[in-house]
C-alpha cells in the first residue's frame, strides 16, 4: 500500500508543475516589455531628426534588467526641456494610462554630414567648377557651411579663398544677368497691357535681384531682373 504522505506530497508537485508555467507568464505579460520602451524612443527620435541634414545613427541604451513596471497600453516619449537631439541624451517614456510612471533612457545621436572644401585657391570673380571643390564628412554642420556641389558649382566667389577652407555660401554670389552699362530691355506690366523700352544698367544684378536703370528718356527707374530684362512694377 502506497503512503499516504508520500501521494499527497506527489500531488502537490504536480499541481504546481502544472500551474507555475501559466503564472509566470500571468506575471511577465503584466510587466512592461523593455523592448517596447526601447522601440519608442527609438521611433521617436527618428522622427524627431528626419529632417536633418546628413546621415544620423542612433543607439538607445539597453534598459537595467531589473527595473520591472507595469504594463502599459500606450506608450508616450518626450524630450526633457532644454534638451537637444544631439550627442548623448536621455529621452523620457511615459505611461499614458492609470498605471501612471516614467522612465529616462540613454541615447546616443551622432549626425554625418558632408561639407564642401576647396580643392585649390580660388580668386576673386571665379565661377566655381565641380573640379574645384571636395568634400569633407563631419558631425557638425556649421551655419552658412555648404553640404551639396549643387549648391555652389556654377556660382561666383565674391572673394578670394585658399585651398583647403570649407567652401560657406556667404563666399558665393549668383552669376549676375544684368551689368552696369548694358543695353537692357525695360518691361512695364499691368493688368491688360505690357510696355518694353530700352535702357541703360545702373548696376550689377542676378536674377530675381533688384536693379535699376535709366530709360531712353533719362529717367531713372527700379525694377526687379527677370529673364535678362528688367521688369517695373508700375
Amino acid at each position: 500500500m502506497k503512503n499516504p504522505l508520500i501521494s499527497f506530497v506527489v500531488l502537490i508537485f504536480s499541481i504546481a508543475v502544472s500551474v507555475w508555467p501559466g503564472a509566470a507568464s500571468a506575471v511577465a505579460s503584466s510587466l512592461q516589455s523593455h523592448a517596447d520602451i526601447r522601440d519608442t524612443v527609438s521611433a521617436f527620435v527618428r522622427a524627431q531628426t528626419q529632417a536633418m541634414p546628413g546621415k544620423v545613427s542612433i543607439q538607445v541604451s539597453d534598459i537595467d534588467k531589473r527595473i520591472s513596471l507595469p504594463a502599459c497600453p500606450v506608450l508616450e516619449a518626450f524630450l526633457p526641456p532644454g534638451a537637444q537631439l544631439s550627442g548623448n541624451v536621455s529621452v523620457g517614456v511615459r505611461c499614458a494610462s492609470k498605471h501612471s510612471w516614467s522612465l529616462f533612457v540613454p541615447v546616443n545621436i551622432k549626425n554625418s554630414v558632408n561639407m564642401l572644401t576647396l580643392n585649390k585657391t580660388l580668386r576673386q570673380g571665379h565661377i566655381v567648377r565641380a573640379e574645384d571643390i571636395g568634400i569633407l564628412s563631419s558631425e557638425s554642420l556649421q551655419a552658412g557651411t555648404l553640404s551639396e556641389p549643387a549648391q555652389a558649382i556654377g556660382k561666383v566667389m565674391k572673394f578670394g579663398v585658399s585651398s583647403g577652407q570649407i567652401l560657406r555660401s556667404d563666399m558665393l554670389r549668383a552669376p549676375y544677368a544684368i551689368t552696369q552699362g548694358q543695353s537692357v530691355n525695360l518691361q512695364v506690366r499691368g493688368s491688360g497691357f505690357r510696355v518694353s523700352a530700352q535702357g541703360m544698367a545702373l548696376g550689377n544684378a542676378a536674377e530675381g535681384e533688384p536693379i535699376s536703370a535709366r530709360s531712353a528718356s533719362g529717367q531713372i527707374v527700379s525694377g526687379v531682373v527677370k529673364g535678362g530684362a528688367i521688369e517695373i512694377i508700375p
